[in-house]
């Protein structure tokens, strides 16, 4: 079901420049870099750039199609574009032409296609890779690449689809009323909330907002069908509290759930358990190490069945999962080194759960790579001793650290007996990994963690290069 450009039009109120309006707009991007021949090109204006000013360059790179924002054109630029039967759609507002035309497609396919919407505070993306995994063992799925879970990213992936029966859509937040946009547009059928923590807690100023942000997933849905992680101290409390007005279905380790994981056998690198639905038990196993994975795992087998699937799909699907890149990746180096990339993002309860992992992993040393988690506000300072806390309950034997806040992570682990000999602090990434290199012995464990703005894959690329086997 692709939009002709008449739908176009007529969905974001825009004007044809040049262009044949029966024409198919298969596929969308909004990178010249990455763009494809044939593409319908969508110029974003950003903080940096405005992408409606790449025009001709998305015509030479191949696109058939640009919609962008009301720029000078020049008459000999149109005509030559026209003569190569080139369209060109302008519009008030890309971004907002962008959600129109999703919100449109998604309406074209009404009952054809199951919407699963996922958001939290952590977990988000390894969530939705493994309920995708799931949803795959019986229908054709689409799921949101990387975490495009933005106001950019999400309608793109809505725009994306082609003849999938389930699109399982990641929604990302800084501020409340962004969920609530996205879930307008991508109008889910069942919602996922993997918990609430401590991410952006310095835009929203408390958890209890933050929960709040998260449920206006609830806005979108018709039915409002909500999958929830009941380990988590809000998500039990709101159950409690609404359990009679929708339709929840939970899942859990530590609370009585309606999924509950049982039997459960944590290794380096797998886990298993049994899940436990209704009396009815099967047993599990997961190809990633750590207690939050087995909740994941949990999460993905209450979607599954929601959408039918039979325990022996559910049990294949998260056996073939696969993890998004640099979350808990697990590199082997020279010299029996093992390398922990979970370098994409940080907030406390990921940094606790990633150092939870590092502990448990054989090795000579444990070393802990740590960054600044950032969007934490006036709870900063206390969040980073918090990590430093779980350094030293977890028998961290050296922190190499970076970032304004980091520092406080290594006062804090001081304070709780790690020597001071073993904690190092660098203003600059290069001072901190030629340090790292001078000091690794054979058989250490290193982990990588802090807020993707940190950039902390840039090292882990380049110890990979230098010290892979």
């Amino acid at each position: 079901m692709n939009l002709k450009l008449e739908n176009i039009l007529n969905c974001t109120n825009g004007k044809l420049i040049i262009g044949d309006k029966t024409k198919d707009c298969n596929n969308f991007s909004k990178d010249t870099r990455t763009l494809q021949k044939g593409d319908t090109y969508i110029g974003i204006k950003g903080e940096k750039f405005d992408g409606s000013l790449f025009w001709k360059e998305a015509f030479e790179k191949g696109a058939d199609t640009v919609i962008i924002n009301k720029i000078d054109l020049e008459k000999e630029e149109i005509e030559k574009y026209k003569q190569k039967n080139k369209c060109i759609i302008q519009v008030e507002d890309t971004i907002k032409a962008l959600a129109q035309m999703a919100s449109y497609k998604r309406q074209l396919y009404n009952n054809k296609l199951k919407v699963i919407g996922v958001t939290g505070s952590v977990g988000k993306t390894s969530t939705k890779d493994k309920i995708a995994s799931v949803i795959y063992q019986k229908y054709k799925t689409l799921k949101t690449e990387g975490n495009n879970n933005n106001h950019i990213g999400l309608p793109l992936t809505i725009l994306s689809l082609k003849d999938e029966e389930v699109a399982v859509i990641e929604m990302g937040m800084n501020h409340l009323g962004e969920i609530s946009y996205l879930t307008q547009i991508a109008k889910p059928d069942i919602a996922v909330i993997t918990n609430i923590g401590t991410s952006h807690i310095g835009n929203l100023g408390s958890r209890k907002n933050i929960l709040k942000a998260k449920l206006e997933i609830l806005d979108g849905m018709e039915n409002k069908v909500l999958v929830i992680n009941n380990d988590n101290d809000l998500l039990n409390q709101w159950n409690l509290e609404n359990k009679e007005k929708i339709d929840i279905h939970t899942f859990g380790i530590h609370h009585t759930s309606e999924f509950q994981a049982e039997n459960i056998i944590l290794n380096e690198n797998t886990s298993q358990f049994t899940c436990n639905h209704k009396n009815e038990k099967f047993d599990i196993f997961v190809p990633v190490g750590g207690e939050h994975f087995i909740l994941n795992a949990l999460c993905a087998t209450a979607v599954g069945n929601l959408l039918g699937l039979n325990k022996e799909e559910i049990i294949n699907g998260i056996k073939n999962f696969k993890l998004t890149a640099k979350r808990m990746e697990i590199n082997h180096l020279k010299n029996n080194i093992i390398l922990i990339n979970d370098s994409y993002n940080a907030s406390y309860e990921s940094m606790k759960a990633a150092i939870l992992s590092l502990k448990n992993r054989k090795g000579k040393r444990k070393i802990a790579v740590l960054g600044d988690m950032f969007e934490l506000g006036e709870f900063s300072e206390k969040l980073h001793r918090e990590v430093g806390v779980e350094v030293c309950k977890n028998k961290i034997d050296a922190l190499f650290l970076i970032g304004e806040n980091a520092k406080y992570i290594g006062e804090e682990a001081e304070k709780n007996g790690l020597d001071k000999e073993n904690i190092r602090y660098f203003n600059q990434k290069e001072l901190l990994l030629s340090e790292l290199k001078k000091n690794l012995q054979e058989g250490d464990v290193i982990l990588f963690k802090a807020s993707n703005g940190m950039r902390l894959f840039e090292m882990v690329e380049n110890l990979k290069k230098e010290l892979g086997e």
